[in-house]
């Protein structure tokens, strides 16, 4: 039962954090847009202040020098895949960028093969490809935007592209971290690396387009109510996760939250008047139902 809310919390969490991310950097509500990647290290920070009370309760010299591998590559994955998930956000549908992640439980699973010895059987592939087929329906949105290369030379697909890529192998080492240890402890590792990490990255984008921290502060100044939202959704969905996975394979679990997709499209056309709706819930309703085979096959 558990297990079964953890999914649900994820599910709706999930595509509410991206509303709040393409609300605070779009330009398109009447503010001049944060940067991505500034509002990426924001929500770790964020987070990082709030779950120090977790901090003092971890006996952090218990844990091996594997462990903390597990936590860096972790961090390095994790903050840059965030940083590019909200780039495409910031611009793209969220009625495609959502579904697009479809693709990330087949990651997952290859990784999982690899690293956990997760091995899947064969509704569970079934399953993951019915996935894929449905997603593919979602891109293909219509005979100008045919699904191909000259499609995906898009920004903001390649950016989301590249998130999930990210990740679905951040999900392996956060999964390595839980057997080490527990939920909790990740959660805390995975809001400090991404803090650190992303504080990295961030003066690379910073000279790249000419940012400049004192504006950015001062948007963020004025986005404070979404950001809270933001944090809040961003924090809910990856404790649930943690959850998760601590229970059910990594290809599994990522492709049982691809539920999330019926939410996405319904979010991009509620807040963003996105197009092609019908199209993209019969398309989603298909993913669903590779999430129900894998859910069978577990």
């Amino acid at each position: 039962m558990m297990i079964f809310f953890a999914v649900l919390l994820r599910i709706i969490v999930n595509p509410l954090s991206n509303v709040f991310q393409k609300q605070i950097c779009s330009d398109r509500f009447g503010t001049d847009g944060q940067n991505p990647f500034f509002t990426n290290f924001l929500t770790y920070f964020i987070l990082s202040i709030t779950i120090i009370p977790l901090v003092l309760h971890i006996s952090w010299l218990n844990f091996p020098v594997t462990f903390w591998s597990y936590a860096i590559l972790s961090g390095l994955f994790g903050a840059l895949g965030n940083g590019f998930l909200v780039k495409a956000v910031r611009n793209g549908e969220l009625s495609v960028l959502g579904p697009i992640n479809a693709y990330k439980p087949v990651i997952g699973i290859i990784f999982g093969i690899v690293l956990l010895f997760e091995i899947p059987d064969l509704f569970g592939i079934f399953g993951v490809a019915v996935i894929v087929v449905g997603s593919y329906f979602v891109i293909d949105s219509g005979q100008s935007q045919r699904f191909s290369r000259q499609l995906l030379k898009r920004p903001d697909l390649r950016y989301r592209i590249a998130a999930m890529f990210l990740a679905a192998i951040e999900a392996v080492f956060i999964k390595k971290m839980i057997l080490y240890s527990d939920p909790n402890t990740a959660f805390v590792i995975w809001c400090w690396g991404g803090t650190i990490f992303s504080l990295l990255f961030f003066p690379f984008q910073a000279k790249q387009e000419k940012i400049v921290w004192k504006h950015e502060c001062q948007k963020a100044g004025s986005n404070i109510f979404l950001y809270l939202g933001l944090v809040c959704s961003v924090g809910l969905m990856q404790w649930s996760t943690n959850y998760v996975f601590q229970k059910i394979p990594v290809g599994y679990a990522l492709a049982l939250f691809q539920l999330s997709v019926i939410l996405s499209v319904f979010y991009g056309w509620f807040f963003f008047r996105e197009s092609q709706i019908v199209r993209k819930l019969l398309a989603s309703a298909m993913m669903i139902f590779g999430s129900v085979l894998i859910l069978l096959s577990n």
